[in-house]
């Protein structure tokens, strides 16, 4: 017994890093002290990657490694994989926030602009100053309208299908995509869809926006005019200048 007790405070003493021995097993106290720091590290650690995430995605692609995201975030790529326990699961999770990023823009627009040109506008110019465009998920650049696609060749469908729709043909959907997120996560890309196409509706009511111009064209509008360099003050002011240009593209012209 006598070897058993100094056993433990010894052990005990390496535990805690000095001579005096930690709490007992089951005193809730001690226990309590010494896991609160972990979970504090944890969701810090979480938040940093997350943040990473975005930037390296935003820059590089949804194709950049993991070793990129963890050196962003100064953690170990295991740390990484702790909490995302694949490459996936991670792009997963960035796309998802950005999506819903972009339907609470869409629906301020429609909620804050009484007029169908602004809020559109107002939409586009908020979703490309957020840099939302960089990480849109693959599924949601691949909407098109459910229209039959004969004779087109298999390889077309990892092209972006038809980015322009006549008036009234059609109705939108999700593109099936190699990599693309399962069907069951598509409630997010859904509700977006359905809220740009009330703005895009709204406008091309209005006589404001081209009759051809689908929502389609609108996400395209968003992930081009949202270039990533290095420079932030040059990638704002590109930004400005390249969205100006593509609205004066969107709008109608007098008859």
């Amino acid at each position: 017994m006598h070897i058993q007790d100094s056993h433990w405070s010894s052990a005990s003493a390496l535990a805690t890093g000095g001579g005096t021995p930690i709490a007992a097993a089951g005193n809730g106290r001690g226990d309590s002290a010494r896991s609160t720091p972990l979970r504090v590290d944890a969701q810090r650690n979480l938040e940093h990657v997350l943040r990473a995430a975005r930037e390296v995605f935003g820059e590089l692609g949804y194709g950049a490694p993991m070793e990129d995201v963890a050196r962003r975030a100064r953690v170990g790529v295991g740390t990484v994989y702790r909490r995302f326990p694949s490459k996936d699961v991670l792009v997963r999770r960035i796309a998802e926030e950005e999506t819903s990023r972009l339907t609470d823009q869409a629906r301020a627009a429609l909620g804050q602009e009484d007029e169908p040109w602004s809020a559109l506008s107002r939409f586009l110019r908020t979703s490309v100053a957020s840099g939302a465009g960089r990480l849109l998920p693959p599924q949601i650049l691949r909407v098109g309208v459910a229209e039959e696609q004969t004779g087109s060749a298999a390889g077309d469908e990892a092209r972006v299908p038809q980015q322009r729709s006549q008036p009234g043909g059609g109705e939108l959907r999700l593109v099936p995509d190699q990599g693309a997120p399962a069907p069951q996560d598509d409630a997010g890309a859904a509700a977006l869809l359905e809220v740009v196409g009330q703005l895009v509706e709204r406008a091309r009511a209005a006589g404001e926006l081209r009759p051809d111009v689908s929502v389609a064209d609108v996400l395209l509008v968003i992930a081009t005019a949202a270039p990533s360099l290095p420079d932030a003050a040059q990638q704002a002011a590109a930004s400005a200048r390249l969205l100006d240009i593509l609205l004066e593209g969107l709008r109608s012209r007098p008859a």
